[in-house]
């Protein structure tokens, strides 16, 4: 101390702050020494002037860049402070809607991973009823051409889905307009859906679930995904189910998440109904 000066050793100390960062706010114009020696070029710091580093630890908390804050340090009209803090709330703000667009994203994902990771681990493969919940999807119809990875990891849907500033989250689904078809080679037709994460218009919306389907995991390549079509034709016969003419492949894991085919994760879902 020199004179009730703080050296900048003196400063790190006591406000648990760097001279490298004490230098760079200098360059910055945000928080200059008081004085500068001459022949040594110490720098030295009043208390006053140490009493701006809370401040500026406050403020950069608060998300505020250094030329944001330096006009707060040196001192302006109530109006200016309340202007920038709003910009800044609306700017926090657009970036918490980004954040929870991204963990919700990768959430999903994660989410598909475990249900893979069960289904090949207890080998379900067994076909069952279930009630699939009703949702709201945005979808795009397609030409199929039984190319699997262009289907799935599909760019005219990922340059759709960013032609009208949304975002996607969850499994592709694709639906077939008859699964007879789908299995003979004889399907040229798909609805590629998806679920969105910001509200998607009306038009471009369809209603997915809200009914009963016939549900089997079929564990392995796409190309071997018409055994598991035939295992649910012959349960449902058997245990005096219709089948409708639509199927929806659900991709639990793809090409996405694996290079192996042998872990892909599709689950087929057959609307139902009893035979009367």
């Amino acid at each position: 101390m020199e004179d009730n000066l703080y050296s900048i050793g003196k400063v790190e100390e006591i406000c648990k702050i760097t001279k490298k960062a004490l230098r760079y706010y200098d360059k910055k114009d945000i928080l200059s020494p008081d004085k500068v020696a001459n022949e040594s070029g110490y720098r030295y710091y009043s208390k006053k002037t140490l009493l701006s580093v809370p401040m500026i630890k406050y403020y950069k908390q608060s998300g505020f860049k250094l030329e944001e804050m330096r006009a707060f340090l040196k001192g302006t009209t109530y109006d200016f402070f309340h202007k920038s803090f709003t910009r800044k709330i609306d700017e926090l703000k657009a970036l918490e809607r980004e954040i929870n667009l991204k963990i919700r994203s990768v959430k999903d994902w994660d989410d598909l991973i475990v249900e893979a990771q069960m289904v090949i681990e207890n080998n379900v493969s067994d076909v069952a009823i279930k009630y699939i919940d009703n949702r709201t999807l945005t979808f795009l119809c397609q030409d199929f051409k039984y190319d699997y990875m262009d289907s799935i990891i599909n760019i005219g849907f990922t340059n759709y889905i960013d032609s009208i500033n949304n975002a996607i989250t969850g499994p592709v689904i694709i639906c077939f307009p008859s699964f007879k078809d789908k299995m003979n080679g004889k399907c040229n037709k798909m609805k590629i859906m998806q679920e969105t994460i910001l509200k998607c218009k009306e038009e471009l919306s369809i209603e997915f679930g809200g009914w009963m389907a016939a549900a089997c995991y079929h564990i392995g390549s796409h190309e071997t995904i018409n055994e598991t079509y035939k295992k649910i034709k012959k349960w449902t016969e058997e245990h005096g189910y219709i089948c409708s003419e639509e199927s929806y492949e659900r991709y639990v894991t793809d090409y996405w998440t694996t290079k192996n085919e042998d872990k892909f994760v599709t689950e087929i879902l057959i609307r139902i109904s009893r035979k009367k």
